[in-house]
């Protein structure tokens, strides 16, 4: 992970199932010039590959955050978060988790589990203009808080 303040570029997992989505973010990243390199995946089990670099995501690279839905096919955001936070070596990596209501955040802890931060996914494409800035600005103080430790 980064630490110097001037971030060289962020590597972002984007887990998410629908192509729609996918190609908002992308669009969004790329318009509001965010530092970064958006990875996507559509499933739990290629975001649990592509995180621990098996099979075809082997010379991926290790990403910094994870943007997870947790609406998924097949094994569901609630299991790859609690894959990931029982991980000793990727249970650092910050996760942002998606979802379309504000049961989300709800749910997720009535498993017992906790995302570093849970965002409420904009139905409008405009209101993705306001939800990347709020990705940059969460990952900006990820960066502050590891250079003050």
């Amino acid at each position: 992970m980064a630490t110097d303040a001037t971030v060289d570029s962020i590597e972002i997992l984007l887990v998410e199932p629908s192509p729609g989505d996918t190609r908002l973010f992308t669009e969004q990243f790329e318009d509001a010039k965010i530092l970064n390199t958006l990875n996507a995946v559509s499933d739990g089990e290629s975001a649990l590959d592509y995180i621990h670099q098996r099979g075809e995501y082997e010379d991926s690279p290790c990403p910094d955050l994870i943007l997870l839905e947790l609406q998924l096919p097949g094994k569901s955001g609630i299991e790859v978060l609690s894959e990931l936070k029982g991980d000793p070596e990727v249970a650092d990596i910050p996760v942002v988790a998606l979802t379309s209501s504000d049961l989300g955040e709800d749910l997720v802890r009535s498993h017992g589990l906790e995302a570093e931060a849970y965002i409420q996914k904009p139905v409008e494409p405009a209101e993705f203009v306001e939800f990347i800035q709020s990705v940059e600005d969460f990952w900006l103080k990820i960066v502050r808080d590891s250079d003050e430790e």
